[in-house]
């Protein structure tokens, strides 16, 4: 990502659970926003465009909050959604300058298809990278395309973009390339076999 993404925000004049319910029910996420040497933010942010952020960027996304026109780049640290309805009722944001790493936790998608008849197992759906604020992948993909049955792909195996340093261990194991688990055919027992024969030759 290089750019970060805008959201504004109005600041929060009330706080407490009355005061939320009520921002809520308008259509609005309660947030706060915090982080080192930044002193914390209660603000209320339009549900459906922080919402849209979430899903269509993730929970990595780098956001440009406009509170009445001071700016200020955050990540999201968290989000609580209903239980009943999922919809989001807070989230808490971590204030981030340019120029920042980060270490943050990024999916890990494979593309192709590996030799015929085997299957991909993936052991673990993301790894952790340090990279810059505005530099963070929204994934990252590994080729398996004609891998043959054994091959074991792990952390330390995946190609990085620039500037996106490993953080997990390299031994993760992320892909196991196996044959397909079959079900065993029953087997009938010679001695059944042979007993039924003989049943069938006595009657």
């Amino acid at each position: 990502m290089s750019q970060a993404l805008a959201l504004s925000a109005t600041p929060r004049t009330e706080l407490g659970k009355g005061p939320s319910r009520r921002a809520r029910r308008a259509g609005l996420i309660p947030v706060v926003i915090y982080g080192k040497g930044f002193e914390p933010a209660h603000v209320t942010v339009n549900r459906l465009e922080f919402t849209a952020i979430v899903r269509h960027h993730g929970l990595n996304a780098v956001i440009n909050v406009d509170i009445e026109g001071t700016k200020q780049l955050a990540m999201i640290k968290s989000v609580d959604q209903n239980v009943l309805t999922l919809e989001i009722d807070h989230a808490d944001l971590l204030a981030i300058h340019r120029g920042e790493k980060v270490e943050v936790e990024v999916p890990v998608v494979y593309t192709g298809e590996p030799a015929p008849g085997t299957m991909i197992i993936q052991d673990a759906d993301t790894i952790r990278v340090e990279a810059d604020v505005l530099s963070i992948p929204e994934e990252i993909s590994v080729s398996v395309e004609g891998v043959e049955v054994g091959t074991q792909i792990t952390a330390g195996d995946i190609t990085l973009p620039e500037e996106v340093t490993l953080t997990d261990d390299p031994e993760l194991l992320i892909l196991n390339v196996v044959y397909p688990e079959t079900a065993d055919e029953p087997v009938e027992s010679e001695e059944a076999s042979e007993g039924g024969e003989q049943e069938a030759s006595e009657s």
